[in-house]
């Protein structure tokens, strides 16, 4: 029985790193030097003479029109194990994975030393970045020497103010303590993950995302280098920080629902337009439950109302009290006034009543 074919031609293996990934083709293929079939000296074998190497993707993909995961993650530096699906030939090369290890010199110490071999560099850095120190990433290591736990630290905002209503003038002019403004802070750091329970994915550019299973710290983390994040703690509570611009388009319906307070502080101006379409009975409504009140104040500017086309409605089921500090000028083409009692007015000065003709009665 014939036996010289792919898979009964005996099971060829290597150990390698990878000093190219450049694929012109963009197959996700790296270039690998194997140890015992390569020879160390790049003068001798430039990384541009070795083959390519294809890596061997999980079935939770399915390497085919990119659906699934991109077969790509492998660095310059990369060590990796793999087999030869040529055999003997050794020239196509399959990888399996990539070890973790504790490299002895950094990237940049390693290029300097016996010919440039196992130092490599690429616009995102030079690999490996690290020496004496394991290649699992620091933070699910929950390493003391890790730079961005601080960093987010300092990103934390402190002593936000809400609204505080100062003062509401009754009929009399007095004042009325109305809403006391208060301040609220970011939630603190929750990061303290535990070895081996912190799953940790860490690209070249220092985007991150953590599932964190740390025995009562449990968090997850996805991070932007720019700063931006959003983190979900141990009791499901999210923190979202944003650094630069939040656009957000919902093609139908958007509903919140708040059990707790809400307060939203501005440091720039807002707008709402309701209605954008024009359609009827699209309302703008807010109520406000039984034992609370609306207060609005404007610390230095002017409050305008207006209704291009229809009616201005108040109604209050008690007294209505209105104190102006200045002048309180009224014009309209016609003035109707209903008293169901009594009509009092009184001037501390001159009171006078324009009118062609006066009717009293």
């Amino acid at each position: 029985m014939e036996s010289n074919f792919f898979g009964q031609d005996g099971f060829l293996w290597f150990v390698g790193v990878v000093e190219d990934r450049q694929d012109p083709q963009k197959l996700g293929r790296v270039r690998v030097r194997a140890l015992g079939y390569h020879i160390e000296d790049k003068n001798i074998l430039p990384t541009s003479d070795l083959p390519w190497a294809s890596p061997l993707l999980p079935i939770t993909s399915s390497g085919v029109s990119g659906i699934g995961q991109s077969p790509l993650g492998l660095v310059e530096g990369s060590w990796v194990v793999g087999f030869w699906r040529d055999g003997s030939a050794s020239n196509e090369g399959v990888i399996m994975g990539s070890l973790a290890g504790r490299p002895v010199l950094t990237g940049a110490e390693a290029a300097a030393d016996n010919n440039g071999v196992y130092g490599f560099r690429d616009p995102n850095g030079i690999y490996p970045r690290y020496k004496n120190e394991s290649d699992v990433n620091r933070l699910a290591r929950n390493d003391t020497t890790i730079p961005l736990v601080e960093f987010r630290k300092l990103l934390r905002y402190t002593v936000i103010p809400t609204a505080n209503i100062l003062a509401i003038p009754t009929a009399d002019l007095s004042e009325t303590i109305a809403s006391e403004g208060d301040t609220w802070n970011q939630p603190e750091n929750p990061y303290n993950a535990t070895y081996p329970y912190n799953h940790t994915f860490e690209s070249e550019g220092g985007h991150i995302r953590e599932f964190d299973d740390t025995p009562d710290n449990k968090r997850i983390l996805e991070y932007h280098v720019s700063g931006t994040e959003y983190e979900i703690s141990n009791d499901g509570t999210r923190n979202t920080i944003i650094k630069g611009s939040d656009y957000k388009i919902v093609e139908q319906d958007d509903k919140i629902y708040i059990k707790g307070d809400s307060d939203i502080t501005l440091g720039g101006r807002h707008k709402i337009l309701i209605n954008a379409d024009g359609q009827t009975n699209n309302n703008y409504d807010i109520q406000v439950g039984p034992n609370a009140n609306v207060n609005i104040q404007v610390d230095n500017g002017d409050v305008n109302i207006t209704t291009l086309t229809g009616n201005m409605n108040m109604y209050a089921g008690e007294n209505f009290n209105l104190a102006v500090g200045g002048t309180y000028t009224l014009a309209a083409n016609k003035i109707v006034e209903t008293s169901g009692t009594t009509t009092t007015r009184s001037a501390q000065g001159e009171y006078h009543t324009y009118g062609a003709p006066i009717d009293h009665n």
